[in-house]
């Protein structure tokens, strides 16, 4: 599977079922987060891969209603960052950014891997970084859920049962994400939330 493959083929989906993880999958997921650019070459990210029943009920304490499905995911990747680790630019928390890098890296090879790698933002960061001994300071920004896609939609709400089966959700045209030469004002239009 090539880049465009992966990226074409990689969903959100929220139905799993259980699937073994080994530290040569953790090994692989962290080595592609590895790769990724960062400013300076900071490499401000750091993950807890948690796949012990036990950890996995102390991150499941944290999530936000209707993430009971995270649930069945086989592992949880906690990806955090302090902003003192990377470049800040008047404004500009590069930290955020480099770890996007690195949590799009995993997902596209989870995808090659044939595993399904769901990032979300419902869940207490707090609680997060107290359940796995986070240092204080550092944000979780997202957990990143894996496992593989199950066809078995019980424990979904009805639209989330629905976009696991439904087409891929809409993009914006690809008109209204980018101009050349100076700002287009197509790019003021905003995405339908489904």
């Amino acid at each position: 599977m090539n880049v465009k493959e992966a990226l074409e083929t990689r969903r959100a989906y929220r139905a799993f079922e259980p699937v073994e993880i080994t530290g040569e999958t953790i090994k692989e997921l962290a080595a592609a987060a590895q790769l990724m650019p960062s400013c300076f070459n900071n490499q401000p990210w750091k993950f807890v891969f948690v796949r012990s029943k036990e950890a996995l009920a102390k991150v499941h304490a944290s999530l936000s209603a209707h993430n009971d499905w995270v649930r069945k995911a086989s592992l949880i990747v906690a990806a955090f960052a302090r902003k003192e680790n990377d470049c800040v630019v008047k404004e500009r928390e590069y930290y955020l950014f480099d770890l996007g890098q690195a949590v799009a890296a995993i997902q596209l090879r989870a995808t090659e891997l044939g595993l399904v790698a769901h990032p979300i933002a419902g869940f207490d960061n707090e609680k997060v970084r107290l359940a796995l001994g986070i240092p204080e300071g550092n944000m979780v920004i997202t957990i990143i859920n894996v496992g593989k896609k199950s066809a078995n939609l019980e424990g979904l709400t009805p639209p989330q049962a629905a976009q696991e089966t439904g087409p891929r959700p809409a993009r914006l045209a690809l008109e209204n994400i980018y101009s050349v030469d100076a700002y287009d004002e197509k790019l003021a239009v905003k995405p339908a939330r489904g």
